[in-house]
């Protein structure tokens, strides 16, 4: 559906012409004017009658109707197509989902096509309206501003998931759950590395994207407003750094995880053996003096039930000393 549509004089908002063909050539008949033009998740007949006035290349058309994209930066004969994956961070549940933004930026034409909930489209367009300064340098300024706002938004959901990461890293190695429960704890820190793994499916591949748009000579673009986008580059960096770290410090919770829970399974083992082998011992006593053979040792006297039982009692004791003392039991 058509979110919003506008032609913008000298930054200033001027409500166009419904339809494209004209609303466009207005804005190249007036100079210093563009047309922005606002999709959310288009139909293919919708998007055919867009593409068609705009001359959109229909390779770009496909990848912003199928979606489903890494973020890129092509050029066209007619139009600059740029492909950025939203991150929303969901409170009430703790995980990471990604939209999808492609934006057609032309002449004097920007096109933003958005899948999902994670763009925050009406909120740079608010900005941008309130600033016509900034949006009398034309289409550019779009494009930067989302750039802008969807990398920016990438530090606070990295900060979002350092708070988790830090929560989860505690309750493993409190002292008093010491991450028993294996299963749950195991559950948990696969989840979070899928969710990383999603994150960072957003963040690395927009890395040379956002390099082509700090350095000169890409169709379309401003050139003075390459050091706009050295520091949307610079915020990227930082964002890619803080997922890399959030990954490798989740990778030795994990490692240590792995040898908490050996270390558990081999104090259990000892604890086993040691119970085994305190029980071995009157069960061979007791085996020897079964037998019932008529030539035993001490087998007629008086004393050699409690004597037997007495001594048992006291390789019971010794071995629960000797065990306990190891830190067997």
């Amino acid at each position: 559906m058509i979110v919003d549509c506008a032609i913008y004089h000298e930054g200033r908002r001027t409500e166009g012409p419904q339809d494209f063909s004209e609303a466009l050539a207005r804005a190249r008949a007036e100079g210093d004017s563009f047309l922005w033009v606002g999709l959310h998740e288009p139909t293919e007949e919708e998007f055919d009658l867009v593409s068609t006035e705009f001359g959109l290349h229909e390779l770009a058309v496909e990848d912003a109707l199928k979606a489903h994209q890494r973020p890129k930066l092509e050029v066209y004969d007619d139009s600059l197509f740029m492909v950025l994956k939203p991150v929303v961070y969901e409170p009430d549940s703790d995980t990471v989902s990604t939209g999808e933004l492609m934006l057609f930026v032309g002449d004097c034409f920007v096109v933003t096509v958005r899948h999902g909930e994670g763009a925050p489209l009406k909120a740079v367009r608010q900005r941008l309206e309130a600033e016509p300064e900034l949006l009398a340098h034309g289409p550019t300024t779009v494009l930067y501003a989302v750039s802008d706002a969807v990398v920016d938004h990438y530090t606070d959901v990295a900060a979002e998931l350092q708070t988790d990461l830090e929560e989860l890293e505690a309750q493993i190695f409190s002292p008093t759950t010491g991450g028993r429960d294996t299963k749950d704890t195991a559950s948990r820190i696969y989840t979070f590395k899928r969710q990383l793994l999603e994150f960072r499916r957003a963040t690395g591949p927009l890395a040379q994207p956002v390099q082509r748009l700090a350095s000169a000579g890409v169709p379309f673009v401003n050139a003075k407003s390459q050091p706009f986008f050295r520091d949307v580059d610079d915020h990227l960096m930082r964002a890619n750094e803080a997922v890399e770290g959030l990954d490798r410090l989740l990778s030795d919770i994990l490692s240590a995880h792995l040898a908490q829970v050996s270390v558990r399974q081999n104090d259990d083992m000892r604890k086993i053996s040691a119970w085994a082998a305190m029980a071995a011992v009157p069960t061979m006593l007791a085996g020897v003096y079964g037998m019932n053979f008529d030539h035993m040792p001490e087998l007629h006297w008086a004393w050699s039930y409690p004597a037997l039982i007495v001594l048992m009692v006291l390789l019971e004791f010794g071995l629960y000393r000797l065990f306990k003392r190891r830190g067997w039991l």
